[in-house]
């Protein structure tokens, strides 16, 4: 039997499973790329990051004996996820918490389920549900609650005066966007591709991606400066934000693309438990507002309806 086929027979419930924990490990990886964005450089980091991972699953890369050889439309989606969902991805999110913070870009990463659905409509023309309409309202709400917020006393934004956080904002927007294109793209190479080779593939596209300007930035890097705990924290970060795609992509190939974003939902709560216990951020009466209408938004989004669970 294929790799692709026993993965394939996974039972749904460890389906789901793998979808919530690969969902939760990128939320907190969301958060804990503030610290480290504080030691690299943006590009320096997602070199690091994709070589860590990639390095962890060098013997992913052999096809398959019973895997057919990619056809160039393969390799151009293999392509789009890695530019797309990686390193595009690892760009705007770093950029986006380092001027914003790990619970902001949890609100606004609950916005995902809802794109998913635009872009459905968009690329699919599948309809937009009334109910997808009105979490599109609740995310939106949600984000501009947010960014109104002003800072209280001994709260200091990333840019000291808080004029870059709707900057911030913009770039998690798109890294909203490119997570939903991961999710379309990434339910199709499953029908093709087991879950380590799209794993494998994805972490070199993205080292080879990010290696122009991560090598340029590592010119000038004092690397004996790091200290050894940052060390263990970028290990942690490479490993962990690697395995979260075969995570996905095993999750994805039994799960619906439409239900699967039900998923997404761990995301932002796996990027605000670490920014609140771990980073000391905020998190008061406008903040929860914020999340909750965010988080009512994702379930009106992707809440399966009683025909949809019928055929599920």
């Amino acid at each position: 039997m294929s790799q692709g086929a026993q993965e394939g027979g996974a039972p749904p419930l460890l389906s789901y499973g793998s979808l919530a924990a690969s969902m939760f490990v990128v939320g907190a990886c969301v958060a804990l790329s503030k610290p480290l964005a504080a030691v690299f450089p943006v590009f320096l980091l997602g070199w690091l990051r994709f070589g860590i991972g990639g390095a962890g699953m060098l013997h992913w890369l052999r096809r398959p004996a019973a895997e057919p050889p990619p056809t160039p439309r393969v390799r151009l989606l293999v392509f789009l996820e890695a530019f797309i969902g990686s390193f595009l991805f690892t760009v705007f999110m770093v950029l986006g918490v380092s001027y914003s913070g790990a619970v902001a870009a949890g609100v606004v990463m609950s916005a995902i389920p809802a794109v998913i659905a635009v872009l459905s409509r968009v690329v699919l023309r599948e309809a937009i549900r009334p109910r997808v309409l009105a979490a599109i309202v609740c995310a939106v709400s949600g984000i501009a609650l947010l960014a109104l917020v002003r800072p209280g006393p001994g709260e200091i934004p990333a840019d000291g005066g808080g004029g870059d956080r709707w900057l911030g904002y913009a770039l998690l927007g798109g890294a909203v966007l490119c997570e939903a294109c991961y999710a379309v793209i990434g339910k199709r190479l499953t029908a093709v591709l087991s879950s380590r080779r799209i794993s494998a593939l994805m972490n070199l596209w993205g080292f080879a991606l990010m290696l122009p300007a991560g090598a340029w930035a590592a010119r000038g890097f004092d690397f004996g400066a790091v200290s050894w705990p940052v060390w263990g924290l970028l290990l942690f970060y490479g490993l962990a934000s690697s395995w979260t795609v075969w995570l996905w992509m095993t999750g994805l190939r039994r799960v619906p693309a439409s239900r699967a974003g039900v998923f997404t939902v761990m995301l932002p709560v796996g990027s605000a438990c670490v920014g609140v216990w771990m980073l000391d951020e905020p998190f008061g009466v406008p903040q929860a507002l914020a999340f909750g209408l965010a988080l009512a938004g994702l379930l009106l989004a992707a809440w399966p309806t009683r025909s949809g669970a019928a055929r599920g």
